[in-house]
């Protein structure tokens, strides 16, 4: 271990005896009392030191035997301390790739900050190289957000749509100018492409398959991938986005696939639910629950699908720029292992007053996603854990579920965490 203090936390002194790491309240941390020796120790916690040498170092400044591994142990207990050589093999050869390494600092030193264990943040970072992600929709938010998906580190960022880009498609950081009149689909992977910092992992085939008994030949197959880690559905056509089609993501269900919803109805931006199958409401339980409460909504949804198309949906760039981002930023967060609110809620925001606030999506005893029969996460009567700090693997294929902690992600409070060294 090469103990470090978290770089990405600002530091000042409080007073002669005390130290305040961050300046968020969100995760600011205040130490003391500290005396000057050890205040002094503190800039040599820089990660190039193992702890045989802060050892020695510390004799040399005047600790007393055994203070150097006390120290360490209350910062990596109050979550101020980092490792620089931690995270296990996946971290080793990330650090190995310098000029990707340099391209995630950002996320990197973001990570540590949520990563409370020396070496989880690097651990987090190389997990995300190892995950698949789909979007399905390449319009304004939907490129948007495969590309900042694709340039956080998620290795393989698979987008599908059909058509062809539009001038009304080009964004910032979307699909660029260049790409009208592509198939929207190829367009957006580049773009996912060009935004990674590293290549994605190539997947070998596996070996020939048995001779099809119909063809009276070989069969050859790529070798069985792994699901998607999450399904993100970021549907261009407003209506969708407001009411999407339960069956739309039947199979996502069955496969017990986790998947958000994102998008842009009008003027409105909406992030969720995210679906964690058979235990957080689905858009099915959002229909039948819009249902229950409002006998006409079947009759409005059949007039808008069933109404003349609108050449061009309405669809502001800055909102569509701040619906990717926050949906980017709740698929993150999921993908390394923690429960975004968007977990059983819809996030919408409107214009102009870009004012955020959630709509529960309970799970209905009449959906057959089986999400009220287990209790919902979003309902507070169960809970989503998995091993604190744990990527998410998929759960296409096998019906199963890590299962995260909901301490994991409960609000700080609202000012700078007290320990005492």
């Amino acid at each position: 271990m090469h103990p470090m203090v978290k770089p990405a936390l600002r530091r000042g002194w409080r007073d002669l005896n005390t130290v305040q790491f961050g300046l968020a309240p969100a995760h600011a941390m205040v130490l003391g009392p500290m005396d000057t020796a050890t205040g002094s120790f503190l800039a040599l916690l820089d990660g190039t030191r193992g702890l045989p040498l802060l050892r020695d170092e510390g004799r040399r400044m005047g600790l007393p035997d055994g203070h150097v591994d006390g120290l360490v142990d209350r910062l990596a207990r109050s979550g101020l301390l980092d490792d620089a050589t931690g995270g296990g093999p996946a971290a080793d050869d990330l650090r190995g790739k310098p000029a990707v390494l340099d391209r995630l600092r950002p996320d990197a030193a973001t990570l540590s900050l949520v990563a409370c264990a020396p070496g989880d943040a690097m651990q987090l970072l190389a997990a995300r190289r190892s995950l698949r992600v789909q979007v399905r929709g390449a319009g304004r938010v939907g490129a948007v957000l495969a590309s900042l998906l694709s340039g956080a580190g998620v290795g393989e960022v698979d987008v599908r749509d059909v058509g062809r880009v539009e001038p009304w498609d080009v964004t910032p950081g979307g699909l660029p100018a260049e790409s009208i009149g592509e198939r929207r689909d190829m367009a957006a992977r580049r773009a996912a492409r060009h935004a990674a910092p590293d290549r994605p992992p190539r997947r070998r085939r596996g070996p020939q398959a048995p001779a099809d008994p119909a063809e009276d030949r070989p069969v050859n197959r790529l070798r069985e991938e792994p699901g998607h880690s999450l399904v993100i559905l970021a549907p261009r056509d407003g209506v969708d986005v407001h009411a999407p089609k339960p069956g739309a993501a039947e199979p996502l269900i069955a496969s017990g696939t986790p998947h958000l919803y994102a998008g842009v109805v009008e003027g409105t931006g909406i992030v969720g639910p995210l679906v964690l199958p058979g235990e957080t409401g689905c858009a099915g339980c959002l229909d039948q629950g819009r249902a229950d409460r409002d006998e006409t909504w079947p009759r409005l949804v059949t007039q808008w699908r069933c109404g003349r198309p609108r050449q061009v949906e309405a669809c502001d760039l800055a909102l569509a720029t701040t619906v990717a981002g926050l949906a980017a930023g709740h698929a993150l967060a999921f993908l390394d292992g923690q429960l975004p609110s968007s977990a059983g809620a819809r996030w919408e925001v409107s214009l102009p007053g870009f004012d955020w606030h959630a709509r529960p999506v309970w799970p209905h005893p009449e959906c057959p996603c089986s999400a009220a029969e287990k209790g919902a996460v979003g309902k507070g009567n169960g809970e989503h854990t998995a091993k604190d700090g744990e990527p998410h693997e998929t759960m296409a294929g096998h019906q199963r579920s890590t299962r995260l902690s909901r301490k994991v992600h409960a609000a700080r409070p609202a000012g700078t965490w007290r320990a005492h060294v």
